[in-house]
């Protein structure tokens, strides 16, 4: 990392006197990422080994903040490890293939230990705005790690968003919710059943975050009821002991994608049964059809189903509204619950503060998809958004290394050049 406070080029006396600069404003002789999460960490990795000096600004106190603060204790990453490790640092070979989100964060720290990576920790970035007169990006933040709150604004060349599509818990709203009474939390608080056990719990969402939660409530002797308002893909997490997911991958490099995916559905077949018997109605379009085009992922079968098909987890329809201690379903039955957990997903924040809109979309995703969205204009990169989990966020991560250190390396010798022919003509003059 390499900033120099109001060491600027020469147009800047100019830009400070059209307000271009706040009273405490550094100049970064690199890129700004914002974002300390796997997707920053990895693009920061791959800077440090071109030698390009860079600052990282990250709003929480930590690295991967989402996994440290916002996952439950029973995570593990849904797929093996090779296809979740970043860019030059393998996993160590003690780790199972399914590491924990406790191993995982080790995994992290060892990470940016080894690259020398430094964070600006407590600070969030408020707006930033590009500048095309003069091709540089300002970037408006709160450093808030101090005993008063400090504005600080960086300027640069290049920034890199690497937020994710992740950054900010979605909370849909229900008639009647404010007058349930009971407990009420979205999937990023929830920790574990321990708390929840014997009530009678509805969880909000059938993806892999609400199946797993009402795996741990069942396991913790809660009685969960998971609402599943749309159709869904199940797949068994392993096929003879072989992850699907790398089955999935060595069958694309032959296969064309829908016959990948008719095999996938008929090995789920034959493993788990027919899932729609059990409330589970599978979509249309395959699983990796749909994870392409709408970003949907297939939920991967760690025991959910099992306990689905035993009844100790209920499938309900969607909810039409809550009253007292009971939420009524669409299809009229009434249910008496106690807790709420809403794992009804995240969303992107990039809209609220990048003042941008050809890269990214209203929703916060970049509008190409991949492998083509890692690059916009005026020296605007994303990374993590390729809905492709860790294994897209490090292609993309490499991708946008080598794109800034080219352009970099570039400038860097034409002012040594510049430089040095300023030098020749000052010693003309003697």
């Amino acid at each position: 990392m390499s900033s120099c406070c109001l060491k600027m080029p020469n147009m800047f006396p100019t830009l400070a006197s059209e307000a271009f600069l706040s009273s405490r404003c550094i100049w970064v002789n690199g890129p700004v990422i914002v974002g300390a999460g796997p997707s920053g960490l990895a693009v920061g990795a791959g800077l440090k080994n071109q030698g390009v000096p860079f600052i990282i600004l990250e709003r929480a106190n930590c690295i991967a903040s989402l996994w440290q603060n916002r996952t439950y204790d029973r995570l593990k990453l849904h797929l093996p490890k090779q296809f979740c490790q970043l860019p030059n640092f393998p996993f160590p070979e003690d780790f199972p293939e399914y590491p924990t989100k406790y191993q995982f964060i080790s995994y992290l720290e060892s990470y940016t230990k080894h690259f020398d990576i430094n964070p600006h920790f407590n600070e969030a970035v408020q707006s930033a705005n590009y500048n095309a007169t003069f091709g540089l990006w300002r970037v408006k933040t709160i450093a808030t790690g101090g005993p008063n709150p400090i504005g600080v604004e960086y300027i640069c060349r290049w920034l890199v968003v690497a937020t994710g599509e992740n950054a900010e818990k979605v909370v849909p709203e229900f008639e009647g919710l404010q007058d349930f009474g009971g407990h009420v939390t979205h999937a990023c608080d929830y920790k574990s059943g321990q708390s929840y056990s014997g009530e009678r719990v509805l969880v909000v969402g059938c993806g892999n975050s609400g199946m797993e939660v009402s795996l741990d409530l069942c396991n913790h002797n809660a009685n969960p009821s998971m609402v599943v308002r749309s159709s869904v893909h199940v797949l068994p997490r392993e096929v003879l002991g072989k992850s699907t997911f790398e089955l999935a991958v060595s069958m694309m490099k032959w296969l064309p994608l829908w016959l990948v995916d008719k095999i996938l559905l008929i090995l789920a077949h034959l493993i788990l049964g027919n899932t729609e018997k059990y409330g589970l109605k599978r979509p249309r379009v395959g699983p990796l059809e749909l994870k392409n085009s709408a970003g949907k992922t297939p939920v991967l079968d760690i025991g959910a189903f099992q306990k689905i098909r035993s009844g100790e987890i209920k499938i309900v329809p969607g909810i039409k509204k809550f009253s007292r201690g009971r939420v009524e379903l669409v299809n009229g039955e009434t249910l008496e619950i106690e807790s709420v957990i809403l794992a009804t997903g995240y969303r992107s924040n990039v809209p609220s503060w990048l003042k941008e809109n050809e890269l990214f979309s209203s929703e916060g995703v970049p509008k190409n998809p991949f492998p083509n969205g890692w690059k916009g204009k005026g020296g605007l990169y994303a990374v993590g958004f390729t809905r492709r989990g860790l294994s897209g966020a490090s292609l993309d991560a490499i991708s946008v290394a080598h794109d800034i250190a080219k352009s970099w390396k570039e400038e860097t010798k034409q002012k040594k050049k510049s430089m040095a022919a300023r030098h020749r003509r000052c010693i003309s003059h003697f």
